[in-house]
């Protein structure tokens, strides 16, 4: 399964946003990542629809939007994306968790079930059939440059069996949280083809040297 890279848009420096964006595109960036909080599923606010929408208007780059945000059945039609894009959905933040997945699948995108690191697998387990792929919290999410939480890493093996053992194989895993160089090889041993990369890789330092290490790192 390809080892895919997804900057994380809300650790860009948007004052070099063209030039930041321009070099993702240079290397073969196969998705952004754009982080939704609403302040009540998760303690912060970020990036939204109108951020969203501009960026669709100036990049051919698909859209990977992780919606951290209660009820997102609700909220489906506000938010910009179609043919390709990736729509991650918390399972703890709906009571209707497959009707979101299938308004998303509705639309042409792929939806993607997002689970926290303290949540079992088992609450997704009866909306396998339902996803093209898992979004495996590796921090808590709400805020960029926490600490991995150590317990994910079995728990993308886990999610990795789980998928296997119920006809998903081509399902993907993605990683979100402390990404780093050292953490992206664990967890690229551990069942993981898409990583989110932020404050511990991209985003630090000389941008095109970062994701050509990270792409060293995740391929092995």
């Amino acid at each position: 399964m390809k080892k895919m890279i997804f900057p994380s848009l809300m650790c860009m420096d948007f004052t070099k946003f063209s030039e930041q964006l321009s070099t993702f595109e240079r290397h073969g960036i196969e998705y952004l990542h754009l982080d939704v909080m609403d302040g009540s599923f998760v303690p912060n606010f970020t990036l939204g629809t109108d951020f969203i929408k501009q960026v669709r208007k100036v990049t051919d780059i698909p859209l990977d939007i992780h919606l951290m945000i209660n009820d997102p059945e609700n909220k489906l039609d506000w938010f910009e994306f179609g043919e390709g894009d990736i729509v991650s959905i918390h399972v703890e933040s709906t009571k209707h968790l497959q009707r979101a997945l299938q308004k998303i699948k509705a639309r042409g995108a792929k939806p993607y079930v997002a689970i926290n690191p303290a949540t079992p697998l088992v609450m997704i387990e009866d909306v396998l059939e339902d996803i093209d792929g898992i979004l495996v919290m590796t921090v808590n999410p709400g805020f960029a440059g926490q600490k991995l939480v150590p317990q994910t890493l079995k728990k993308i093996a886990r999610a990795r069996a789980l998928l296997d053992a119920n006809g998903k194989a081509d399902a993907e895993i993605e990683v979100d949280g402390n990404v780093s160089f050292i953490n992206a090889k664990l967890m690229s041993e551990a069942g993981a083809n898409i990583f989110v990369a932020g404050t511990s890789s991209v985003f630090v330092g000389n941008m095109d040297e970062n994701i050509d290490k990270l792409r060293d790192v995740i391929n092995g």
